[in-house]
Parts: structure tokens; C-alpha cells; sequence
């Protein structure tokens, strides 16, 4: 006989493919942390900082959706209001490192930028594949798929800017691109919190 009913067995399966692909992203978002903010810091590129604090926060946030799996609605909702915070949070971080490089300009090392943010590129693609289909299960999932989402925007992002600071000679473009970067994560932020909220209205 079955240990548990049908519909109890369907969603453990479910949970533990979410854990599970949870766990991969999470040590990909950390592993590419490490790398990317070492090559931003020689590179002293500001857009390259912002996407290694993306992955930084993306590492978190993944930590906090393992727990929040297997978790009632409210629960969920909460780790998703956290994982919001943490996105404004590194988006405010970065608009710092833009302050600061606005008022002590600096040309980065364009090849070092458009190697890491191609390498951050295929790391994320892999992310994003991977939580595709879980992208419309739960607040928590989704909040997952929409960090994925904004990393690949980051990559590409900085990748373009390493070519105009090639073509320009200037530090101007990555700072560009930075402040773009900066906006977009407060956006996304704003998206997940406020749907956090709307779940928590409708659990309480």
C-alpha cells in the first residue's frame, strides 16, 4: 500500500524538484559571485560590480527559497518580501558605487568586462533553463524566475557596455549601463514585493 494519498506523493514531487533545482542555481549564483567580483574589481568596472551583487543577492535569495518550499502561503509570501528587499538593497549599493565613480572616473578594462559578463551570460542561461518550468507554481518560484530573468539583462548589458568603452575610450559607458542595471533591479524589486503583499493579503 502507498504511504501517502496520490495528491500528498504529487506534491512532495513537486517540492523536491523544486529544492533540488533550487540547490544547482544556488551554487551557480555563488561560484559566479566569487569570479565576477574578483574580475570587477581588477577591471575596476562599476557595471561588472553590479552584476556580481546580483548574483550575490541571487544566492541569498535562493538559500531563502529552499526553506520557503515546502512552507505554507504565508511563508512564502514573506521569503518573497525578504528576497525583494535584498534586490533594493544591492540596487541601492550600486547606486553608491555610481556616486563614487561619477565623482572618481575611472576607464575599465574593457576585455576583462566582456569576457566575465559572456562567461555570467552562459552561467545564467543555465539558471534561467532550469527554473523555466517552475516559473509559474508558487510567489516563491516566481519570484526565483523573475531574479534569473534579471540576470541575464545584467549580462548582456554589461557585455555591451565593455564594447563602448572600447569604442569610446571612456569609463562614462559602464557607468551608463550601471545606472540602467540600477533601475531595472529597483523595478524588479517593486514587482516582487508588491505581489509578496498580495499574496500575504489574500493568506491573512
Amino acid at each position: 500500500m502507498s504511504g501517502c494519498c496520490n495528491q500528498d506523493c504529487s506534491v512532495e514531487q513537486l517540492y523536491g524538484r523544486q529544492r533540488g533545482t533550487l540547490i544547482i542555481v544556488l551554487a551557480i549564483n555563488a561560484l559566479m559571485f566569487l569570479v565576477i567580483v574578483a574580475a570587477a574589481l581588477y577591471a575596476d568596472s562599476s557595471a561588472l560590480l553590479a552584476d556580481s551583487m546580483d548574483n550575490l543577492g541571487d544566492a541569498l535569495t535562493y538559500g531563502l527559497s529552499i526553506y520557503a518550499v515546502s512552507r505554507g502561503v504565508a511563508v512564502k509570501a514573506k521569503v518573497a518580501l525578504f528576497k525583494g528587499a535584498l534586490i533594493f538593497l544591492a540596487a541601492l549599493f550600486v547606486a553608491g558605487q555610481i556616486a563614487y565613480r561619477i565623482f572618481v572616473p575611472s576607464v575599465p578594462i574593457f576585455e576583462v568586462m566582456g569576457v566575465f559578463s559572456a562567461l555570467g551570460l552562459a552561467a545564467n542561461s543555465i539558471c534561467l533553463f532550469l527554473l523555466w518550468r517552475h516559473r509559474h507554481e508558487d510567489v516563491n518560484m516566481s519570484s526565483v524566475w523573475e531574479c534569473s530573468r534579471n540576470d541575464i539583462a545584467s549580462n548582456i548589458s554589461v557585455f555591451i557596455a565593455a564594447g563602448a568603452v572600447w569604442l569610446t575610450g571612456s569609463g562614462w559607458p559602464d557607468i551608463a549601463i550601471a545606472v540602467a542595471l540600477t533601475l531595472f533591479l529597483m523595478r524588479s524589486a517593486i514587482r516582487v514585493i508588491s505581489s509578496a503583499i498580495a499574496e500575504l493579503r489574500v493568506a491573512t
